[in-house]
């Protein structure tokens, strides 16, 4: 099923390099980046890379998952795989040190339960201020760009976390769009010479697939800032993460959740629980997308984890795995937005459904909805930030994305929502909420308790499948 003119080597299509040769164009004269189409694979081992398929691609997380030490704070987790370097190629100039970003109006109620993860944060900032890019030595003019994001409680956190402090550091103002996600509006900026984003929150297997396509920009290999302590990007990055047009900013998963008064004698517990209607009668809210609901399936048919991707690129796997969505598919609830499984279990359309750890996290503390997560079986992902291929502000999409993906920033939005950073040093600075004062790490997806069981999506294996499967999820789907 995969597509042979995606493979990594292949050569660049002439309408791909015409497509990209302007942004290379503007990069040379700016002195900035190096001239290329593709980035080369850096810091090569006689070791195979246990990320890595025979042809040299990468399988992001393909079995290793980083789990949180919570008793010392330490991350345990896989060597480096495919990354970016700092180096001399481009001056950086320190930003002034962000801080927590509170509501003007909490600043003062907050200070007493936000007092340890504040405290932390602003050590770590002291050891080493953020960095970000800049073409020149001198600070750039102010001006603005926009920046798309998923919207509800994500949209959120990251306003507090990315836009507020990036904004008051630089002067520079942040347009905020709100989307679904997928790849139709960015291709269709792209390909009409129309771009109006220049950063979107993007999932792993888009950003392969766009990448792949020219749709976005690759970005430079010295782009991300070292650790407080020096460690390169390479190395405090988890493998994977980072890819040719994509830079991971949170881990997070996608779960089921329930509703107690649903249930009031037997509990949900696991992922074969969702789909046994007998136990469990009522309606199930499922994404209506073929990815991590075919990964669902599988787990509860019996398939383990680590044999789920094997599975599926069979055709008797695929026949597996919508055969056992035919068992729900007549109690099903399909939803598209992130902000609809909270919202369904709330109003009791439906008694569980699926969705992304961090809305329920939000619906439970800010909200005191008393849903319960189910964590296993649990599809344990990382979003990117990317730059669609013609952005119109590109340098300033860049300072944003060194800035944001620096570590303080990345732990102060898991100080609001419950996604982990993809930074080891990162971790140590994510404590409390920001402003609830609640121990976040309990709460990640990456937490020994938590990560028991769990997925780790395989995005190369959408990439390449996601138009076919889409299809063909469609046409089950009408049946």
């Amino acid at each position: 099923m995969t597509n042979a003119s995606r493979a990594t080597g292949t050569p660049i299509p002439a309408d791909l390099a015409a497509r990209r040769a302007p942004q290379a164009e503007a990069r040379r004269h700016c002195g900035c980046f190096p001239d290329r189409l593709r980035m080369r694979r850096l810091f090569p081992s006689t070791a195979p890379d246990p990320a890595s398929k025979p042809d040299g691609s990468v399988l992001p997380m393909s079995g290793d998952i980083p789990l949180i030490e919570l008793d010392d704070r330490r991350v345990d987790g896989p060597g480096s795989g495919r990354v970016h370097r700092e180096g001399p190629d481009r001056p950086w100039r320190a930003l002034p040190r962000i801080r927590p970003a509170a509501e003007p109006e909490s600043r003062e109620a907050a200070a007493v339960t936000t007092g340890r993860a504040r405290r932390g944060l602003a050590v770590a900032a002291g050891v080493g201020a953020l960095l970000f890019v800049a073409c020149g030595a001198d600070a750039p003019e102010a001006g603005s760009f926009t920046a798309v994001s998923w919207g509800g409680a994500y949209s959120r956190a990251v306003e507090k976390a990315f836009y507020r402090p990036f904004e008051e550091a630089t002067g520079v103002a942040i347009g905020r769009e709100d989307y679904n996600g997928g790849l139709a509006q960015i291709r269709t900026q792209v390909d009409t010479g129309r771009v109006h984003w220049d950063v979107v929150s993007v999932q792993l297997y888009d950003t392969l697939l766009a990448c792949d396509e020219g749709l976005l920009e690759i970005l430079p290999d010295d782009l991300l800032a070292p650790a407080a302590d020096g460690t390169p990007a390479s190395e405090d990055f988890y493998p994977g993460t980072v890819t040719e047009c994509g830079v991971g900013d949170v881990f997070y998963s996608t779960v089921y959740a329930y509703h107690p008064d649903g249930f009031p004698g037997e509990k949900p517990a696991t992922i074969e629980d969702f789909f046994d209607l007998d136990r469990f009668p009522g309606r199930r809210g499922m994404r209506r997308t073929p990815e991590v609901n075919l990964e669902f399936a599988l787990m509860a048919d019996g398939v383990p984890p680590e044999q789920v991707y094997d599975t599926l690129a069979t055709d008797q796997g695929l026949a597996r795995a919508f055969a056992k969505l035919d068992t729900v598919k007549d109690q099903v609830v399909w939803w598209e937005a992130g902000a609809q499984p909270p919202q369904m279990l709330a109003d009791a359309e439906v008694v569980m459904s699926t969705a992304y750890n961090g809305r329920i996290f939000n619906a439970q503390v800010v909200e005191n909805q008393p849903f319960v997560i189910v964590w296993d079986g649990q599809v344990l992902d990382w979003g990117q930030l990317a730059i669609p291929s013609g952005a119109p502000n590109l340098d300033l999409a860049l300072d944003f994305l060194r800035f944001v993906t620096s570590p303080e920033p990345m732990a102060q939005l898991s100080g609001y929502i419950a996604y982990s950073p993809v930074r080891r040093s990162a971790l140590s600075l994510v404590s409390t909420h920001l402003e609830l004062g609640i121990d976040m790490l309990p709460h990640l997806p990456t937490s020994p308790r938590n990560a028991a069981g769990a997925l780790p999506m395989n995005g190369r294996f959408w990439a390449e499948n996601l138009e076919e499967l889409s299809e063909r999820f469609s046409a089950w789907l009408a049946r």
